[in-house]
């Protein structure tokens, strides 16, 4: 039988010295290159005080986030800031910008343009999201979930899940632009592809792009939801796919139906999901800069970003970046209020 006659390492007594302002400086100056110095090289009088222990811990992940946060700093946070200081000048892209205060949020308040822009994108961030999400949980419940039963299995996708996986996300691979040639295209009034099928059958196609403002608004909700509901479907099917499935079998042993079962199981236990990609979607939709600009003719439809486009086209870089400041807020109040509404416990499992 042996005995461990190790000690434990104490820290050195402390000695009762009369603390001047010269020493409370130099233990500062000390402790902040203890903090910098590694652990092996820091004096045993820092080493074991709380602060340091305390800041010790943070220490190596500090390490590894200062320089991409700093990286962040320089090409993020830091253009922003320019652009909220230019909102507050007259800015015409030469190098004098002269302080007007408020008066290019003011011309914005007075100018009709700018209002019927912001209409458009507000529709689309409010509309498209649900849209998109919807068609998203319902493709992603299908293939996880919407099979039929199959032996050893508590759920099971439809035949060619994976299939369809990839058919779903391949116009996330697409360019913007292409995707709005391609649709300008199909929407075209005289030789599109729908017009064109609609004429073999003697029916005559409207004006898509053309004529009504709500027949172009239509199409660019058409294409939004068409662009992005791949990606939902594959983050939901990967959050679907999370659950364990014995939630799944203890719901159809208690009779569960498939709609009761994705109300009532998954749609709780992938809220936070859906929460963050309507969000995300959200703030797609309050862009959609690339499919308006190069789809919908510039007389018939305008969301903002198009509307702030022409501003700097213009050479008015001061209004227009001041727009790109309601386009900020507009999108953090947008994000708040989801987070807001969203908001409920977590579940976990």
């Amino acid at each position: 039988m042996t005995t461990d006659t190790r000690v434990a390492e104490t820290p050195p007594p402390k000695k009762t010295t009369k603390r001047t302002p010269q020493t409370k400086k130099a233990n500062g100056l000390l402790f902040v290159l203890a903090v910098l110095l590694p652990p092996r090289f820091t004096p045993q009088s820092v080493r074991y005080d709380r602060r340091y222990r305390t800041l010790d811990k943070y220490r190596f992940i500090s390490g590894f986030l200062g320089l991409p946060l700093a990286f962040y700093a320089l090409f993020v946070i830091s253009p922003f800031i320019q652009a909220i200081y230019y909102s507050f000048t007259d800015w015409s892209g030469g190098p004098v910008a002269n302080f007007i205060g408020f008066d290019n949020f003011t011309k914005m308040w007075n100018d009709e343009r700018f209002w019927d822009s912001m209409e458009v994108s507000v529709v689309l961030a409010l509309v498209a999201p649900v849209l998109t999400l919807m068609l998203g949980m319902f493709f992603a419940y299908m293939i996880t979930s919407g099979g039929r039963h199959r032996k050893g299995q508590a759920i099971a996708g439809v035949a060619g899940s994976s299939f369809y996986k990839v058919v779903y996300f391949f116009p996330q691979v697409l360019s913007v632009a292409i995707i709005a040639v391609v649709w300008g295209r199909v929407l075209n009034t005289n030789s599109g592809l729908i017009n064109g099928g609609l004429d073999k059958v003697g029916i005559d196609g409207p004006a898509w792009l053309g004529g009504d403002r709500s027949l172009a608004l239509i199409a660019v909700l058409v294409v939004l939801c068409w662009s992005f509901v791949g990606f939902y479907v594959v983050l939901f099917s990967a959050a679907m796919g999370a659950i364990p499935k014995d939630i799944y079998e203890a719901a159809l042993l208690d009779g569960a139906g498939r709609g009761r079962t994705f109300f009532s199981v998954t749609l709780p236990l992938i809220w936070d999901t859906v929460r963050t990609g309507w969000i995300y979607m959200g703030i797609q939709a309050l862009d959609s800069f690339a499919i308006v600009l190069v789809m919908v003719p510039e007389h018939v439809l305008k969301v903002t970003p198009v509307f702030l486009y022409e501003r700097f086209r213009d050479g008015q870089y001061g209004y227009a970046t001041s727009i790109g400041v309601v386009l900020l807020v507009l999108s953090m109040a947008f994000s708040l209020i989801v987070m807001r509404i969203g908001n409920r416990d977590r579940i976990e499992y």
